[in-house]
């Protein structure tokens, strides 16, 4: 297949200076955002394990208070 000229001066093109730095900046923002989204899952998790724990403690003491009436 013959290369159009638009696709060699976009291979070729240099960008500016202000292109970079806003691709750059843009880069970041995302990694930043998925980073945060990352902790917040995390945090999301650890949260549902304690309390999952607590919940399963609660079980627990209730059927030990159940065999004890008995």
């Amino acid at each position: 297949m013959p290369r159009s000229w638009v696709f060699e001066e976009l291979l070729f093109m240099k960008r500016s200076r202000n292109e970079v730095g806003r691709w750059r900046m843009l880069r970041q923002q995302q990694r930043r955002k998925s980073r945060w989204l990352e902790g917040q899952s995390r945090r999301y998790r650890h949260i549902y394990r304690i309390r999952q724990v607590h919940h399963l403690q609660l079980r627990r003491l209730s059927l030990y208070a159940v065999a004890y009436e008995w």
